[in-house]
């Protein structure tokens, strides 16, 4: 099938909506297309817009050989200039891409493009208003807290008669299908069990949930999370404020259990500056936005016009954003927050971001196969965004070390040649982007603690240089498996923190289990 996912043609997988809107979804017999499409679909409809589609990969696979091969035989013959043209790209990258993170903190502080909706307002809605509302809850060896998840769905106030919430499930992931069993009786959970195949992803699992659902809006929560109860309401008046292109409200995320360890305080702060300051920053500049994992709520047509999710990345949440954003639809930020378990772990956190470094590294790769094309859909504006904010977060993570290691060798030696790497232009750049940068992002965590409630977690950010090494070591990691395992799912572990979820607090910074619960259907296999 030809498809042009320009803005005026956005990719549309015919097929999706076909067996979306089929009757006979439960049957057997269905199981196998509806497999196959939720693992293939896009790849088949859109290959250059896939990431199980290697096209091109020959032609760059040469090109960087070529240029390794050029680097080493420079570096033999002309080391010096070899290193100082390395060093100056490095320089310029790490310019460019903190002059971006800056200015998107200031357009965000000058107009918080995040759009928010009282309670009063959210509840005024009639129940015979509002539209159906599907969730997505995929989970794969996870038992220990799908109970958790169930009674967090549970306390969702959205009427019974309008709330789908189907939780995705592994075929052969026994133990998980058995706690969910006894965990959705009596509650209008369904249980859908995914047919093996490859890729096993939660890409795939949330394709084929999508098919098996009939919500005009659609959105997603992990095994973990506790959504502010009145999230689907608030976003239902969101999108009736919002224009029809814009397709993808993608609310604020943190953490319940942030006072666990350094580690969790880190990540908290790091999670409020993302979500408060740089997604909004990202909206007033007209960027595409990597939307979070979890908690972003999608017109299902417009899901399906796009292609739904890639299988085969494993940040098919970021890759999302961006073809959004190439079809000419909008993402806008909700001021409504769900809260989940921050990673306690340290080698669990280290394997949590390196998969998302990855797929932000992946997500690269797909949308510069053609920078022509991509420059068209999303401006030159939009393009440079785009590559600095999802290339530029894990390629300077990856490359700190060799300055801290350049810069901490000066200080024990002052050996010459470090002098001659760094002659004053590009001494005076760097050292700007050393002092300027590092107090910045410190003086971000430390603000973002306070201006989300959490002043508690301030002095976590002045010894937040530590947490820069974790980050560098996951993106080293990532640009390892990008050669070797670029598919590659790395299963994060839940429910490190022993707590099993947050207390009851206010809109937009907790989510507990309070209001209404939906109505006793009984649970349903399928």
């Amino acid at each position: 099938m030809a498809v042009n996912a320009s803005r005026d043609q956005p990719v549309e997988l015919v097929g999706l909506n076909i067996l979306s809107a089929d009757s006979g979804r439960s049957s057997p017999e269905a199981s196998g297309p509806r497999v196959e499409l939720a693992a293939d679909g896009l790849a088949n409809a859109a290959p250059e817009l896939s990431a199980r589609t290697r096209r091109g990969s020959r032609t760059g696979i040469l090109v960087a050989v070529v240029a390794l091969a050029v680097l080493v035989v420079g570096a033999a013959l002309q080391p010096f200039v070899v290193g100082l043209i390395v060093i100056a790209c490095l320089t310029a990258a790490y310019a460019a891409t903190l002059g971006h993170r800056l200015e998107l903190v200031r357009r965000a502080l000058n107009h918080d493009a995040t759009v928010y909706v009282s309670d009063e307002e959210a509840r005024g809605v009639p129940d015979s208003s509002l539209p159906v509302y599907t969730v997505l809850v995929p989970a794969y060896r996870e038992p220990e807290v799908v109970a958790s998840v169930v009674a967090s769905m549970s306390s969702l106030e959205y009427p019974a008669d309008k709330l789908e919430v189907l939780l995705l499930l592994e075929q052969d992931d026994t133990e998980t299908i058995d706690a969910a069993r006894a965990a959705c009786t009596g509650t209008s959970v369904r249980v859908v069990l995914v047919p093996a195949g490859e890729p096993r992803t939660k890409p795939k699992a949330c394709n084929y949930g999508l098919m098996m659902s009939s919500g005009e809006l659609v959105t997603i929560y992990d095994a973990e999370d506790h959504p502010e109860p009145l999230q689907l309401r608030r976003a239902v008046v969101a999108f009736d404020r919002s224009g029809p292109d814009v397709a993808c409200l993608q609310a604020r995320l943190s953490y319940h259990n942030a006072e666990q360890n350094l580690i969790t305080k880190w990540f908290t702060t790091e999670y409020d500056t993302w979500f408060r300051w740089l997604l909004p920053g990202l909206v007033a500049t007209g960027a595409p936005i990597p939307l979070g994992g979890t908690s972003n709520h999608i017109r299902r047509d417009l899901l399906l016009r796009v292609g739904g999710w890639d299988p085969y990345n494993v940040t098919e949440d970021a890759d999302l954003g961006v073809r959004l954003a190439r079809c000419g639809f909008k993402v806008a930020v909700l001021g409504s927050t769900t809260l989940e378990e921050a990673n306690s772990d340290f080698v669990n956190w280290v394997k949590q971001r390196s998969r998302w470094y990855k797929g932000y590294l992946v997500t690269l790769r797909v949308h510069l196969r053609s920078p022509r094309r991509l420059v068209r859909e999303l401006g030159l504006h939009g393009a440079a965004g785009f590559v600095l904010f999802v290339g530029g977060t894990p390629l300077l993570a990856a490359v700190n070390p060799v300055f801290w290691g350049l810069t901490l060798l000066w200080w024990l030696a002052e050996p010459a040649f470090v002098a001659a790497l760094f002659p004053p232009v590009l001494y005076y750049i760097g050292m700007t982007c050393w002092v300027i940068g590092g107090a910045s992002l410190i003086y971000f965590g430390v603000a973002s603690a306070r201006s989300s409630g959490k002043p508690h977690l301030a002095l976590s950010g002045l010894v937040v240089p530590l947490y820069w090494g974790m980050m560098s070591l996951a993106a080293i990691k990532a640009f390892v498996q990008l050669v070797f395992q670029p598919s590659y799912w790395e299963k994060t572990t839940h429910g490190l923190s022993g707590v099993d979820g947050p207390e009851t607090g206010p809109q937009g910074a907790s989510a507990g289990v309070t209001s209404r619960a939906m109505a006793s259907t009984g649970v349903r296999n399928e």
